[in-house]
């Protein structure tokens, strides 16, 4: 009889209420994440004329956040690799958390630049953090599913920000500060984060903490009605301390495999970013009122939630690779169509007011469900590519990689939109869906198989 390593044991779980405290446990601290990133893109909206912004004044406002979250995607992955998961995923949501708070006390736009860019250092690092811990404990047969499940919760806290942007924000000249006052809820979320989730059995093995890992088996498995008797237990492996860095994401083991999951990480970051966190001021520069964009924001952030819910049955059912590649061709297809609305409306409909608001939230709605189902593929794909010693660090990486991007796309949507308006602008984020879709094809696909297998 083969004996069952803790891995497998776990693997051979059904889901259990064990796993959805995790998963919403995650959840709940990855929709605060969206929440943060959402809100301020209708925060601009209102500062571009509350605080007379230029337009070089709002994409440094749009892209500071994202040079912290470059800054903690690789310092958070590398930490969670030595000091654990759920220790870094807890310190990093206090920091942002506090940090979010604290911007809706600023005074001038430097102020809140430099507490933009702390929020950042402490998004960037909970958010591959997260997936991974979520990753290591899902069983194998479900595994793409349940992250995509994880990823479905930035939609619902970039529908909270949306619906605070169009409820909150517009009312009254501090608005958008009681907006930033709610991101102070992941400072005490942080607390619960801390103590009521597990360490990665994974990480606690590696680190040679076995009676630490057996008993957060033990636990999973009481809750599936499960035992494992001790003839049936693998040995004990010693641990190894492993000590990683960047070049080892450059083997050639992993070379193929960090080139394309970095550019498909750029691409994404670089269209996702560029077109949502500036979209509703392009709305209002447009001629539609503040008020208006809010609530055209919304109905898009509603078309996310269906786009998550396909990607999770066909990371199962296609494998991740065909379902991250479909994804991003559809939302290739989105942002052109959005980006040349306005031509296809006057084509149809000549005139119509009415015409023109319905052909580009339908363009819009069809960008954000590809969009946002191609972010769960993504995001159920990268913990995958890498082993426990550095699977951390290697999403951590290829995070960093892909803010980058995220910190350009806002700086570079004023000149692109000044240099050819929307059909430009939309069109250069199609063709980075484009480059993103042809990298992930050179992923590997890892359906149904066991992480340590791989």
């Amino acid at each position: 009889m083969n004996r069952l390593t803790r891995a497998q044991r776990l693997d051979r779980l059904p889901y259990t209420r064990k796993h959805n405290k995790l998963l919403m446990g995650s959840g709940v601290g990855w929709a605060l994440d969206a929440m943060d990133i959402g809100l301020i893109s209708f925060i601009m909206a209102v500062l571009l004329k509350q605080w007379q912004l230029s337009a070089t004044e709002l994409s440094v406002l749009g892209s500071i956040a994202f040079v912290g979250m470059a800054v903690g995607a690789s310092a958070g992955g590398l930490l969670a690799d030595r000091i654990g998961r759920r220790q870094v995923f807890a310190i990093t949501l206090l920091v942002y958390g506090i940090a979010t708070g604290l911007s809706a006390l600023s005074t001038g736009l430097a102020v809140l630049v430099l507490l933009r860019f702390i929020v950042g250092i402490g998004l960037g690092a909970e958010l591959p953090v997260a997936s991974t811990l979520v990753s290591e404990f899902a069983p194998k047969r479900i595994r793409g599913r349940i992250v995509v499940a994880l990823e479905s919760f930035w939609a619902i806290g970039w529908l909270a920000a949306a619906c605070i942007g169009y409820f909150l924000v517009p009312h009254g000249d501090n608005g958008w500060r009681w907006a930033l006052a709610l991101g102070a809820i992941p400072a005490a979320w942080a607390l619960v984060i801390r103590y009521g989730l597990p360490e990665s059995v994974r990480f606690l093995e590696s680190k040679g903490r076995h009676i630490d890992a057996e008993a957060v088996v033990t636990e999973f498995e009481e809750a599936a009605g499960v035992s494992t008797p001790p003839s049936q237990m693998a040995a004990e492996t010693p641990a190894r301390v492993v000590k990683v860095a960047w070049r080892d994401l450059w083997t050639t083991r992993f070379r193929r495999s960090t080139i394309a999951l970095w550019l498909t990480w750029f691409g994404v970051n670089f269209a996702y970013y560029g077109a949502f966190i500036w979209l509703p001021t392009l709305l209002v520069q447009n001629g539609m009122q503040l008020v208006k964009s809010f609530q055209f924001t919304l109905f898009l952030t509603i078309a996310q939630l269906p786009g998550y819910l396909v990607a999770a049955i066909l990371v199962e059912a296609w494998g991740r690779r065909a379902t991250l590649a479909t994804f991003l061709g559809g939302s290739a297809v989105g942002a052109i169509l959005f980006g040349t609305a306005p031509q296809i409306a006057a084509a149809v409909a000549p005139g119509s007011d009415a015409a023109l608001y319905a052909i580009t939230l339908a363009a819009g709605c069809t960008l954000s469900f590809f969009n946002l189902g191609a972010w769960g593929a993504l995001y159920a794909v990268t913990p995958e590519v890498y082993p426990t010693s550095m699977r951390a660090s290697g999403a951590g990486a290829a995070t960093a990689f892909g803010r980058i991007a995220a910190m350009l796309a806002p700086l570079l949507v004023p000149l692109l939109n000044g240099a050819g308006g929307l059909p430009v602008l939309f069109s250069v984020f199609g063709a980075m869906f484009i480059m993103a879709m042809v990298a992930s094809l050179f992923l590997p696909e890892y359906r149904g198989d066991a992480l340590e297998e791989v």
